[in-house]
C-alpha cells in the first residue's frame, strides 16, 4: 500500500516560514536600529566628554577653572576648533579595530560619522562675565564665609555711614586756605625802606604743602619697593569687542553672598602689594581689580589716595572732637593772630593746623599701613600718634609700629574691592586671567571670550545598510 502526503501541509509550512522568517528579519533590523541609536549615544557620551578633557591646563593649575580653548593654543580661535575635535572623536570611535581592518570583518551596525554641528555654546566673557562668575562660585562652593560676612561689611558699613569715603578733608583745607588768603596782612617797613606785607608764619604751611609731594612718595619712602611692571591692556578683555557664545546657560543672579564669594576668590588667587607673584604679570593684582590702570604705580597710587581719603575723614573726626587737641591748635592761632594784628585770622587759621595736623597723622597711618601693621577706623587718645610738635616735621616721626587692633592693609583693600562695582571687577579679573595665561608656553593669543563652558552638539550618523541616526545633546563641566 502507497503511503500519500497531502499538498496543503508544504503550502502550511511555507507560508509560517515566510511569517516566521519576516518576524526574524523585523526584530534583527529592529534589534539593529537600537544598537545603532545606543552605540550613537555611547559614542556621543564619550566623544562630548573627550572635547571637554581638553580644558586649558594653565586655566585649571592656575585659577582652578574648567574650559576649552577654542584656539588649542594657536592663533586660529574659532569654535569650529572644536567641532573638528569632536567630529573626530566620533569617527574614532566608529573605526574598525586593527584587526577588523585587515580582516576586513563588518558587525551589524557599520557606522560612520556623516556630520557633527555645534549648536548652541557658551563661553567665559557671556553675559557680563556670568559664565565666568557661575565657574568660580562652583570652584568655591563649600567655602565658609561667616568671617567675611561678619567683618568686612561691617567695616565697610562703619565707613559708609559714617561718610568717611564722601568727605573731602583736602577740599575743605584748600577752601580755609582761600579764606586766610583772602585777609589783607598789614604791611611794614624794611630795611631798604620799602614797604612789604608781613608774612603769617603759619606753621601749618610747610605741612600742606607736602600735598605736592605725592601721597605714594610720602608713604612709602623707599621707592625701590614698589613694582614698575607695565601691562599692555588694550588687547584685554575688557578693552577688546568680544566675541559672544549663543546664550546656552549664561544666566546668573549673583546674591550679596555670593559676591563675597567671589571677592574671596579674588584674594585666592590674585597678588596684590606685599604679597606679589612670580606668576602675575601685574604685581599689584588686586589693586588692579579696584581702578583698573595699566601699571602697578598707578593702581597703588590710587589705593594711596583712597585710603589717605578715608583716613583723613576718620583722623579728622577725632581731632576736632577732642579739645584738648583743638584747644592747642586755638592757642598757636591765637598768638600768631595777635602778633599779626589780625584778630579774624584766628579762626582760620586754627583750622588751617588741625587740617595740617590730620594730614599728617594719616601720611602717618598710611606708612604703617603699606609697612604692615594696622590702623583702627576710627582713632582714639591712645591710638592717635603725632603730637603737634612732631606734625610739623611729621616725616622725621614716621614708623610702622601701628596698633595691636585695628585693620591692616588688606582689610582696607578688602573694603574697596567689596565697593566696587561687580562688573568691573570680573571685567578686570578676566584681564588678570588673560595677561597671567599668556605669559604661558604656548598660550600667547589666549583669549577669554573663546573659551567654552558647555556647548550642545548635534551628531549625524550613517549606516551601511542606509539607517541614518541623529542625536543632540549638551554638555558641560557642571551636567
Amino acid at each position: 500500500m502507497k503511503l500519500q502526503i497531502k499538498g496543503y501541509i508544504t503550502v502550511f509550512l511555507s507560508l509560517s516560514i515566510m511569517i516566521i522568517l519576516s518576524l526574524v528579519l523585523a526584530l534583527f533590523q529592529g534589534a539593529r536600529i537600537g544598537a545603532v541609536r545606543m552605540k550613537t549615544e555611547c559614542v556621543a557620551d564619550i566623544a562630548m566628554n573627550s572635547v571637554l578633557a581638553e580644558y586649558s591646563r594653565e586655566l585649571y593649575d592656575q585659577y582652578g577653572l574648567l574650559m576649552v580653548d577654542t584656539s588649542y593654543g594657536t592663533s586660529s580661535h574659532s569654535v569650529l576648533n572644536m567641532k573638528e575635535h569632536l567630529k573626530n572623536y566620533v569617527q574614532k570611535n566608529f573605526d574598525r579595530s586593527l584587526v577588523g581592518g585587515i580582516t576586513n570583518a563588518q558587525t551589524m551596525t557599520a557606522m560612520k560619522c556623516k556630520d557633527v554641528k555645534i549648536e548652541g555654546f557658551s563661553v567665559a566673557t557671556d553675559n557680563n562675565g556670568a559664565v565666568l562668575k557661575r565657574q568660580i562660585l562652583a570652584y568655591m562652593a563649600g567655602n565658609p564665609i561667616e568671617g567675611l560676612l561678619t567683618d568686612v561689611l561691617d567695616n565697610t558699613n562703619k565707613l559708609k555711614d559714617s561718610k568717611l569715603d564722601t568727605t573731602d578733608v583736602a577740599s575743605l583745607a584748600e577752601e580755609n586756605q582761600e579764606l586766610i588768603d583772602s585777609v589783607e596782612l598789614p604791611t611794614v617797613e624794611n630795611d631798604e625802606g620799602e614797604e612789604e606785607t608781613l608774612s603769617i608764619g603759619n606753621p601749618a604751611d610747610a605741612v600742606n604743602s607736602q600735598r605736592s609731594v605725592g601721597v605714594l612718595s610720602l608713604a612709602i619712602p623707599d621707592k625701590d619697593k614698589i613694582s614698575r611692571a607695565v601691562a599692555d591692556i588694550a588687547s584685554l578683555a575688557s578693552k577688546r569687542e568680544l566675541s559672544k557664545g549663543t546664550g546656552l546657560d549664561d544666566e546668573e543672579e549673583i546674591s550679596a553672598t555670593e559676591n563675597l564669594l567671589l571677592d574671596e576668590y579674588y584674594y585666592e588667587k590674585c597678588s596684590r602689594y606685599s604679597k606679589e607673584l612670580e606668576k602675575s604679570a601685574l604685581k599689584y593684582q588686586l589693586e588692579y581689580l579696584a581702578f583698573g590702570e595699566n601699571s602697578d604705580w598707578a593702581n597703588l597710587e590710587k589705593m594711596a589716595q583712597t585710603l589717605l581719603m578715608w583716613r583723613e575723614a576718620s583722623n579728622m573726626m577725632y581731632l576736632f572732637s577732642c579739645q584738648e587737641k583743638v584747644k592747642m591748635a586755638e592757642t598757636l592761632a591765637n598768638t600768631l593772630s595777635v602778633l599779626l594784628f589780625v584778630p579774624e585770622l584766628a579762626v582760620p587759621i586754627k583750622y588751617s593746623i588741625l587740617f595740617a595736623w590730620t594730614f599728617a597723622e594719616s601720611i602717618s597711618d598710611l606708612h604703617i599701613l603699606f609697612g604692615g601693621g594696622k590702623v583702627p577706623l576710627f582713632k582714639s587718645d591712645s591710638t592717635w600718634k603725632l603730637s603737634i610738635s612732631n606734625m610739623l616735621s611729621f616725616k622725621e616721626h614716621l614708623d610702622s609700629s601701628g596698633s595691636e587692633e585695628g585693620l591692616d592693609y588688606t582689610g582696607y583693600l578688602r573694603m574697596k574691592l567689596l565697593m566696587t562695582d561687580s562688573d568691573k571687577k570680573i571685567s578686570r579679573m578676566m584681564d588678570v586671567i588673560e595677561m597671567d595665561v599668556r605669559r604661558t608656553d604656548g598660550n600667547s593669543q589666549f583669549m577669554l571670550d573663546y573659551c567654552v563652558d558647555i556647548f550642545k552638539a548635534e551628531i549625524d550618523v550613517e549606516t551601511k545598510s542606509g539607517y541614518e541616526c541623529t542625536i543632540e545633546r549638551a554638555y558641560g563641566y557642571e551636567r
